[in-house]
């Protein structure tokens, strides 16, 4: 009773999960109608054809003819085979068309999420979401609830014939039905909870995986080689458990249902039989009562089956329908002139937690200064350019971009267009040197990537790479070393000829010749660009207009 209740106490959860999904189906309603009107037309041909072999045992006993039969038979096998293998391959390309579109939603979700409510899930949670989550969500809808409806219509064709020949038989083979609905009832909730544990725990295994191989060289500079092995497999039993209990569950149910169905068809075949030993019905009418009686018990035995399926759809569903849930950047239309652009802060206070890293902030970067923010590790200078460029969204206080004209823009996600960001670290992506760079101009001439490399102080290293611009590189760069990886990522910055630049550590990988070379390549820039530089390094300071301090989540000129 505590499960009923439980689940009832659930039912707009559930309702509303499904609501989603139907959605997301509008666009696909033809092609999933025009499936299921095949699968019914499957069902009515299977009837048609348990009718002709009656006739062709009975004609056959009776010494008529029934070769004319054997060949109407034979034609309605080969257009259930062709209708099969259509069914097959059209519900394959729906399957991958709308699982494609759930994915290419979510994956647009993100982008467009803020920056901070991205990175509180794991990379491998999210990958996870977009693949299996994604997956099995496609499969019900495009699957599953198709199925569904054809195993209603299945059963209500299959019974009416059944009750044709014998109500009573028929009435006796639709017994099991509340068996099944009760039992589907009572295990729903519970296959749900394992559903959801199961995703978790796959999450986690995707997670350990991705993030291991990532950082294969810690773990090897750690000799930890073992340890990730050995957690790996602890993962993996966490998953086997969940996967064993749901799978355990599932098995007992459809054993129960199955072993229920078995005594109605032995009951069938007990009384066909006896109906035989008093010649009340032909051998032709046995061999309806036993088809009949399985093609009405395997459509209410495949609708229990459904129910797990349906759980694991609605747990993914609730899994994505979180993503979906968290707010798009604010995007504003950019209207000011796009040159000579300076920014204000005015009493912001961020913190990733309750607690401040930053608390009451102003300052103003005036258009065209080379700017230098200083200050302890970890003191907040990346999180206050950060909240610049508008990747946060739970600030206090105020951002405003704006030009010597006098016109402004609230700091947005729209306020980027004309910014050029060098982030700490490797941001290369997998690729040819020239895809890294034309990321920050997409439509970027040859002239414009030269010159790029060359101010970045790339050119000399790139053209002696084995092809040149078009050379490809790994993950995170490889094949490239930090200094170089480094130079790639400020011309794809310099590329931009963005009116705004901010360099976080951008020349940290760099050699003293290799920095002034960099620095001077920026102050060729036309137009000058204002300069936002964060930096550990002295050398870059006398470049600079001056300096702003973090101290104390305050900022001091």
């Amino acid at each position: 009773m505590g499960k009923l209740k439980s689940l009832w106490k659930d039912r707009s959860n559930q309702l509303s999960y499904l609501k989603w999904m139907m959605g997301y189906t509008k666009p696909y309603i033809g092609r999933i109608s025009l499936m299921m009107l095949v699968s019914v037309l499957q069902t009515v041909l299977t009837l048609v054809m348990v009718h002709v072999t009656k006739t062709i045992i009975d004609n056959a006993t009776d010494g008529k003819e029934f070769v004319s039969f054997i060949v109407v038979y034979i034609l309605m096998v080969i257009v259930m085979q062709v209708l099969g293998v259509f069914s097959t391959l059209f519900s394959t390309m729906l399957n991958e068309r709308f699982s494609f579109g759930i994915r290419k939603q979510i994956y647009e979700k993100i982008i467009h999420s803020h920056w901070m409510d991205v990175k509180k899930y794991h990379t491998g949670d999210l990958m996870t979401r977009l693949t299996s989550d994604a997956g099995s969500i496609a499969e019900g809808v495009t699957g599953t609830i198709p199925n569904i409806i054809q195993l209603a219509v299945e059963l209500v064709l299959v019974f009416f014939t059944l009750f044709y020949y014998s109500p009573l038989l028929a009435v006796f083979a639709l017994l099991v039905a509340p068996v099944a609905a009760v039992a589907s009832f009572l295990f729903g909730r519970k296959l749900k909870v394992l559903q959801v544990k199961l995703q978790e725990s796959e999450a986690a295994y995707r997670s350990f995986m991705q993030e291991s191989l990532a950082n294969l060289l810690i773990v090897k500079a750690f000799t930890n080689e073992e340890y990730s092995t050995n957690r790996l497999v602890d993962l993996r039993e966490n998953r086997f458990f969940w996967l064993f209990k749901r799978t355990k569950m599932s098995v007992a149910t459809s054993t129960a249902m199955s072993m229920s169905f078995q005594l109605g068809y032995i009951a069938a075949f007990a009384y066909g039989a006896v109906q035989i030993s008093v010649n009340a019905i032909t051998y032709g009418t046995m061999s309806v009562f036993l088809t009949l009686v399985n093609q009405v018990q395997a459509p209410v035995m495949g609708l229990a089956q459904q129910v797990p399926k349906v759980v694991s759809v609605l747990a993914s569903a609730g899994r994505v329908m979180e993503l979906q849930n968290m707010p798009d950047e604010e995007l504003l239309p950019v209207d000011m002139n796009k040159e000579h652009i300076g920014v204000k802060v005015d009493h912001m206070s961020f913190g990733y937690t309750d607690e401040l890293v930053l608390e009451d902030v102003s300052l103003d970067i005036k258009p065209g200064e080379f700017v230098a923010i200083i200050g302890e590790s970890g003191i907040g200078k990346t999180t206050l350019i950060r909240v610049i460029m508008s990747f946060m969204s739970n600030i206090e206080g105020g951002v405003t971009f704006y030009n010597s004209l006098g016109e402004s823009n609230k700091g947005n996600a729209g306020t980027r267009e004309f910014i050029s960001y060098v982030p700490q670290g490797n941001t290369l992506f997998s690729g040819t040197i020239r895809e890294n760079i034309r990321m920050g101009k997409l439509d970027a001439t040859e002239e414009e990537l030269i010159n790029a490399l060359k101010l970045a102080s790339g050119y000399d290293f790139v053209m002696e790479l084995p092809n040149g611009i078009d050379t490809v590189i790994g993950e995170r760069g490889h094949g490239l070393s930090e200094g170089q990886a480094q130079r790639i990522a400020i011309a794809r910055a310099f590329i931009r000829n963005a009116p705004f630049l901010i360099l976080d550590e951008a020349t940290s990988a760099l050699d003293e010749a290799t920095e002034l070379s960099v620095i001077n390549g920026l102050r060729k820039l036309e137009p000058k660009p204002t300069c936002l530089v964060i930096t550990h390094r002295k050398s870059i300071l006398k470049y600079c207009d001056r300096e702003i301090k973090i101290e104390n989540k305050k900022v001091s000129d």
